[in-house]
């Protein structure tokens, strides 16, 4: 496993980083367990996870389940991992049980603290950009809690590079604490962030931990255009989660690009996941590609990214042609 700083940072993490988004519903709590354990044997490092999840829940009440198992699983492991949490998401029914206010942001954290049975963050990021919040209010917050021990550092997930930009720009005015990463989508079927995130992040030795390296399982080759949605999958699940999924992935010309993809990694012997998450990981500014499963054999074609040889740059120019073909939509996160 690649061992990578996290942007300008001292924090070292592994260029696979373990999703855990499925523990708690698509994963119970025994499978969730031994995904952990085989990424975590297979020399995985890095964790990452948000209040809201698991993704799909049915109600409230399951929010933080995912980060309660994943507590469980820490003890007397908590100093070998790096732990990052995400909030934002709706945790409740009330107008402050969401968003970026300072109430919210230290309510989240204690809570997912607690839940964690850890004292401290390695990583604590905004889940999503809150425009109805003061951009100083949500800065001043992730600052005292660097101040405070509770976080080490802070990023951000699914902004957009002037929200970044613009972020850090009043943290080095006020002497904030500065937003050292970003987590973004990114796979062979959706790289919008080429334009300006990743251009920026370079710029400003901003790391990169992606999400979504499978296009939510697309680049498997497990969903066909004449198929119906599966219930229990990723785009069949509910809290709109399956649905999002579907105004991602769920056309024709995604389905088009995946069977190239699937002819041509058959023609070289590739196999599909491997590469996708490879692919991922050999890209300019990419300190790491979040891979998650539902159960421990699903991860086994993911972490074999690791050890695959670099792909050639005769590959590299067949595989953008996958990007290159799709029709352009109007989409970021």
């Amino acid at each position: 496993m690649e061992i990578r700083s996290l942007g300008q940072t001292g924090l070292k993490v592994t260029n696979l980083c373990l999703g855990t988004m499925t523990f708690g519903n698509q994963a119970d709590k025994k499978n969730s367990f031994e995904i952990l354990d085989k990424a975590f044997d297979a020399g995985v490092n890095f964790i990452d996870t948000a209040d809201v999840y698991p993704i799909g829940r049915a109600s409230y009440a399951v929010a933080g389940a995912t980060e309660s198992i994943i507590g469980e699983w820490l003890e007397g492991k908590r100093d070998k991992v790096v732990l990052a949490s995400k909030c934002f998401g709706a945790m409740g029914p009330e107008a402050n049980d969401r968003g970026l206010s300072r109430k919210h942001i230290i309510t989240a954290v204690e809570d997912s603290l607690r839940r964690l049975k850890t004292d401290y963050f390695d990583l604590y990021q905004a889940h999503q950009f809150d425009p109805s919040i003061p951009m100083d209010e949500t800065l001043r917050a992730f600052d005292d809690l660097v101040e405070h021990g509770k976080v080490r550092y802070i990023g951000v997930s699914n902004w957009r590079a002037w929200q970044v930009a613009k972020a850090n720009g009043i943290a080095d005015r006020k002497n904030y604490a500065r937003f050292v990463s970003v987590q973004p989508r990114y796979n062979l079927l959706f790289r919008m962030i080429e334009d300006d995130l990743v251009p920026m992040a370079l710029d400003e030795g901003i790391g990169i931990i992606s999400y979504n390296p499978l296009a939510g399982g697309m680049l498997t080759g497990r969903y066909t255009k004449n198929a119906s949605v599966e219930e229990g999958t990723r785009f069949g699940l509910g809290n709109n989660a399956g649905s999002l999924y579907q105004e991602r992935y769920w056309q024709e010309a995604q389905f088009d690009a995946v069977e190239r993809y699937q002819s041509w990694c058959r023609e070289h012997n590739f196999d599909p996941v491997t590469t996708a998450v490879r692919w991922v990981t050999q890209q300019p500014g990419i300190t790491s590609a979040i891979i998650g499963a539902s159960s421990p054999e699903q991860l086994d074609a993911s972490l074999r990214a690791a050890k695959m040889n670099k792909l050639t740059e005769q590959e590299l120019t067949w595989l953008d042609g996958l990007w290159f073909s799709l029709p352009r939509r109007r989409e970021f996160s």
